[in-house]
Order: structure tokens, then C-alpha cells, then sequence
């Protein structure tokens, strides 16, 4: 930054960034495991930290958040958004950005950017890149336009409206025409309908690949197309640096889309104050007082408690007691800390991370043994631990399987064509399993798995997710009853690979799935039902909701319905209810959803207590694209 600011000719300031994506040092949850905590205001307080850090380390912009809808869990970067839901998801999309970039009312003006503890946020990847064919990564995505504006494009609206400052294309093609050279997407859409005047970035290469995608034929033409289709900035190909000057000087490109590229990287660089501080308020001495605080450390193991789900509780195994009397911890991912980090966290260290059995040994009490058999791995068939796991597991009171993917299974690059646990993590499962000892499984992992045999077999199941550097603080707050779980899934499980894609917004279609019918949309070999659906999770107590009632029955225009529903605790402990508020359209003049989620809030309550909890619904809430593509 001294060279660029003292020695340049022009003295303009080098902006830095980094991917800061569920954190910088101090690693919160991965984004889908925050999403479950259906709590857009944590994603805010997390996101405030991430930018706290990343600024004082000199980083002033981050390639975050990933805001894409994503239905296919077979995709590795379902781990990096908020899930399958574009209500769902265009709340966190707008959180983020709020803590990535200060949340300042004032944001568009500049002001809040220049705060030493605000960061300028991209949303990515523009567009439908999490619609990718076969879930495979950098695929193609067969959307249509009703697709783009109802069920991809929310989230993206959603971060611009909330003052986001940067948009990064995606690597996919749409309808033939790939992001970084669609002006349709980039700018009749981004800046003429939304009036974004942000920066656009190309992701890594995507100027260059535009020749792999074989709309272009030269690597200036392939800059040409991208800077007329609003890429402001090339990330990596040095396509624009290298190979646009001569078009431009011979009239091929213009100059007037060059000069105003240039001009909205200047107002970036301008609204993070740069050309006042070119520092952005970092030093070394502010990074070690702000980085890993213990404050910090104390919110990232409460973003992991949020986080987690319960999917089982038969008997009520869960909570387990402090004083147990023996607990074998047993799998590879119980002392794996990079699974508790999980993936796209490059600023974090291992050695940062609290794993799942260090976080048993500090839960229990002084007299309790907790004994470990490494078992099995998700990266290798190896059996030959699980002998020495089922003789651990028959000493133990209670046994705790840690079983998932590793890290590197799952983030970019990482499709996977099979949702099942990997590796011999199965067999280790039905051997512990078959010792009669009560079992519990702790899932680790970024997507939606298929586990219909644990479901079918084990009585308590926790989804903890990639819980970031508290992981295994968390964990076992949970498990020994700290903490009730109040986690709900923001994707759905399938029960088997095959039924992918399935999710909570379907359409009816002219024949509903029908046990009694086979010629209805159904399977003939499992059933059409999710293992675990949208929206659900279990407690440690129990939760009643009364029907919902209605300030009025009509709404018009410019007006909204109070919608109130009170909810109680009936159980015997404090917990967390997640009240999400579902509408459908019965009759209209094109097929829509069978549910859609158009409202959530976390309420905590005591035992015994009683809340009315209200909704307000407005015009846009119901409103939809009818037969001419026209919002009605």
C-alpha cells in the first residue's frame, strides 16, 4: 500500500481483500450450519466480528456472502449460503451485509464504509450458479425466468437493497449465456431495475473462461464481452490489463463503458475511504487487540449452539448426564479440527479449533471417564478400528459417534454424486450400534446427508455442522444439556441420493403424490416424503402453537394483515421456538407452490410461559409473477 500511495504516479490506493467467509481468525459456523439458527441477527453480530478482524488485518473487502439458493445438497458450495429457501435466504443475504459493512442507515452515502470496523461485502455469485446441473460445480444452470426472478434472484435483491457494495458473476451460463457476459443479468437487471451502482467482479478467471465457455474466440474479445456486459473488475486472467488497451484505442471497445468501470472501482475505493486512510485503521497492535478476543470466542460458541439441530431424541437419551460415569467418544472427526473449522475459513489455524472430544472432556464431570477409539474415517473403507471401537464402546455408559464429511468433502470443488455417509463410517455405526449401548451420533458436515439407517436405528441424532473454532464447546453444551437445541434446517434431507432435488416449495403438479395411487408423482421403491424436512428440529422441551388469527380477511393495497399466533413452553426447560409462518395460494392463474415460507422469528421461553407472537403480512408477501411474467 506505501508503494501504491507514495510511489505511483497517480497515487491511488490497492484495495485488499480475502475470502472472510464465516469469519477471519475467529471462525464462526459455516454459513448453512448458521442459517439454521433461523436468527439473521447472529449472522449480523458474526459478520460485525469477521469485518472487525479482517480490517485490522488490513483486508477492506471480502468475496462474501454467498447468497445463492441452492437445492441440490449434492453441491459443495451448498455449505457456503443459507440453504434452499429465497425468503430464508434473502434475510441472511441482507444480515451479512449489515455486519460485513457496519449497518449504517448512511451506507449509501459512503460514511459507514470509512469506519475502521466495516468491510465492503460482494454478493455471489449473479446469478443461479447454485442451480448447477447434477450439483456438479461450475455446471450449467437450465433456469427459466420464472425460476431467476422467484426463486435466485431474492437473495441478490435483497443484499443490494441492504446497501451491499460490491456483486461477483457467477461461473455458470444461463440459457446459454454464461454471467460474466451477460448484460441482461448485469446490467439491464443489477443496475437499470435495481439501480446498483456498486462494483461488479469477475470470480477467479471467469473473464478467461468465457473462451472455455466458447463464446469467445480470443482473450480480447473475451474482455470486450464481459466489460460491456458490466464486469467492472478481472479477477486473475489480466485479461483487461493485458489485452483491452488496443480495442479501446481503435474504437471496438468503448471508452465511455471503460472510463465508468474505472469510475466505480475509484467510488469503492473512495466510499471505504482509502484515499483518506489507504490503511483502513489497520496496524499490528489493533490486530492482536481485536483478533481472537475472548469475546469473540464467546460469540462463535454461541453461533455453533444456535446452529445445531436435533433430528432425534427417542426415549430421551439426550441430555446425557455430567456424572455418567464413562462416555466413549468414538470416530476420526471427533479430534479433527479442521472439520471443526470446516472449509473456506483461510485465515484460520488449527490449533485455534476446540474439537468435539476436547470439548466432552471439559463438559463432564471430574469423575466421569471419556474414552476414545478413532473407529473409522470418511475418506477411507478401512474397518480395521472398529474392532477397538466396539471394545471402547461396552466399557462406556453411553456411546457418542462423531461421524459426517471431512473438511475438504465439501466447499468449492467438492460435488459429490452420493449423499451417504462416505468412507466405513456405516459399518462403524452398525457395530458400536449392535453392542446395545446406548448410542448417540454427532453428524459434522456441509451439506445434507442421506441417513436413513441411522435414522431408523440410532435413538439420538445431532446435526452440529462445521461449528467453526467453539465446535466442540458447543457440541457438548448441547449434549449435556447447557444449552437446549433450537436449530432448524434451512435445506432438507433427503432420504436417498435419488430424490434429489426435493425441498419445502414444491408444486402440487396435475397429480399429487398419493399412497393409494401409483400413477401420481411418487416413487415406486421409497417414499416421495424427506427423511428430515425445511424448517424442522427438535427441543429439549416441547412447544404448542395456537391457529392462527387474522386482523382482517381482506388486504389491499398498500395495506397489511396482522397475522398473531401465541406459542407456549409446555415442557419442563427453557428453549428457543422457531414460529415460521407458511402461505399458499390456493387457486391462481399459474402453478405455485404448495408452501411458501414468507415470515420466522426465534422466541426464547421459560417453562410454562405463553407468547403472542405476530406477523405482518403485506401485498408482497402474496404477490407472484403471473402468466405474462408481470408481478401481481
Amino acid at each position: 500500500q506505501r508503494l501504491a500511495v507514495e510511489r505511483s504516479r497517480l497515487h491511488v490506493p490497492l484495495l485488499f481483500a480475502d475470502d472472510v467467509i464465516h469469519g477471519f481468525r475467529t471462525v464462526f459456523p459455516i454459513p448453512l450450519a448458521e442459517a439454521s439458527s433461523w436468527d439473521p441477527s447472529l449472522a449480523e453480530r458474526t459478520a460485525h466480528v469477521a469485518a472487525i478482524e479482517a480490517a485490522a488485518n488490513g483486508i477492506a473487502w471480502t468475496y462474501a456472502p454467498m447468497v445463492d439458493v441452492a437445492r441440490d445438497p449434492r453441491w459443495g458450495r451448498i455449505m457456503e449460503g443459507s440453504g434452499e429457501d429465497p425468503f430464508l435466504g434473502a434475510a441472511f443475504a441482507a444480515a451479512r451485509v449489515r455486519g460485513f459493512q457496519g449497518g449504517d442507515p448512511s451506507l449509501r452515502s459512503g460514511q459507514a464504509l470509512r469506519a475502521p470496523t466495516a468491510i465492503a461485502a460482494t454478493a455471489k455469485h449473479f446469478a443461479g450458479y447454485g442451480a448447477a446441473e447434477g450439483g456438479r460445480d461450475y455446471n450449467g444452470a437450465d433456469v427459466s425466468e420464472r425460476g431467476l426472478r422467484e426463486l435466485y434472484l431474492p437473495p441478490f435483491h435483497a443484499a443490494v437493497c441492504a446497501g451491499a457494495q460490491t456483486l461477483m458473476a457467477g461461473f455458470n451460463e444461463i440459457a446459454g449465456i454464461p454471467s460474466h457476459a451477460n448484460r441482461r443479468l448485469l446490467t439491464d437487471i443489477l443496475r437499470d431495475e435495481w439501480h446498483f451502482d456498486g462494483t461488479v467482479v469477475s470470480d477467479w478467471n471467469g473473464v478467461g473462461e468465457l473462451l472455455s465457455h466458447r463464446v469467445a474466440g480470443d482473450r480480447a474479445a473475451a474482455g470486450a464481452l464481459a466489460l460491456h456486459a458490466g464486469v467492472d473488475m478481472d479477477m486473475v486472467s489480466q485479461i483487461y490489463s493485458h489485452d483491452l488497451a488496443p480495442l479501446v484505442r481503435s474504437g471496438r471497445v468503448s471508452r465511455r463503458e471503460l472510463d465508468e468501470a474505472v469510475r466505480r472501482v475509484l467510488r469503492l475505493k473512495y466510499r471505504l475511504g482509502l484515499f483518506a486512510d489507504p490503511y483502513h485503521g489497520a496496524s499490528e497492535e489493533h490486530a492482536r487487540a481485536v483478533t481472537l478476543t475472548a469475546a469473540n470466542r464467546a460469540l462463535a460458541r454461541e453461533a455453533a449452539r444456535e446452529s445445531i439441530v436435533l433430528l432425534e431424541n427417542r426415549g430421551g437419551v439426550l441430555p446425557l448426564k455430567r456424572d455418567v460415569g464413562a462416555v466413549a467418544v468414538i470416530g476420526a472427526l471427533a479430534t479433527d479440527s479442521a472439520a471443526a473449522i470446516g472449509s473456506w475459513a483461510v485465515r484460520a489455524r488449527e490449533s485455534d479449533a476446540v474439537t468435539v472430544l476436547h470439548g466432552i472432556r471439559a463438559a463432564v464431570s471430574p469423575r466421569t471417564r471419556v474414552l476414545y477409539a478413532r473407529g473409522a474415517s470418511p475418506e477411507s473403507d478401512d474397518t480395521s478400528g472398529v474392532a477397538e471401537a466396539v471394545r471402547v464402546a461396552r466399557q462406556a455408559s453411553v456411546a457418542i459417534l462423531v461421524l459426517g464429511e471431512s473438511r475438504d468433502m465439501t466447499g468449492e470443488a467438492s460435488s459429490r454424486a452420493s449423499l451417504d455417509l462416505p468412507g466405513a463410517q456405516r459399518r462403524l455405526a452398525e457395530a458400536v450400534q449392535a453392542t446395545g449401548v446406548p448410542t448417540v451420533v454427532v453428524l459434522m458436515n456441509g451439506r445434507p446427508l442421506a441417513i436413513p439407517w441411522l435414522h431408523d436405528h440410532v435413538p439420538a441424532i445431532v446435526e452440529a455442522w462445521f461449528g467453526g473454532v467453539e465446535a466442540g464447546n458447543a457440541t457438548a453444551d448441547v449434549l449435556f444439556g447447557a444449552y437446549a437445541p433450537s436449530g432448524r434446517l434451512p435445506v432438507t434431507f433427503p432420504r436417498a441420493t435419488g430424490q434429489v432435488p426435493i425441498y419445502a416449495a414444491q408444486k402440487s403438479t396435475g397429480r399429487p403424490a398419493s399412497a393409494d395411487n401409483r400413477y401420481t408423482s411418487r416413487y415406486i421403491d421409497l417414499p416421495w416424503t424427506p427423511l428430515y424436512p425445511f424448517g424442522y428440529g427438535l427441543s429439549y422441551t416441547t412447544f404448542t402453537s395456537s391457529a392462527p388469527r387474522l386482523s382482517a380477511s381482506v388486504l389491499r393495497p398498500g395495506d397489511s394483515i396482522d397475522v398473531a399466533v401465541d406459542v407456549a413452553n409446555t415442557g419442563s426447560v427453557a428453549g428457543d421456538e422457531v414460529v415460521q409462518l407458511y402461505v399458499r395460494d390456493d387457486v391462481a392463474s399459474v402453478a405455485r407452490p404448495v408452501q411458501e415460507l414468507r415470515g420466522f422469528r426465534r422466541v426464547h421461553l421459560a417453562p410454562g410461559e405463553r407468547r403472542t407472537v405476530h406477523f405482518a403480512i403485506g401485498v408482497q408477501a402474496l404477490a407472484f409473477y403471473d402468466t405474462s411474467m408481470t408481478r401481481v
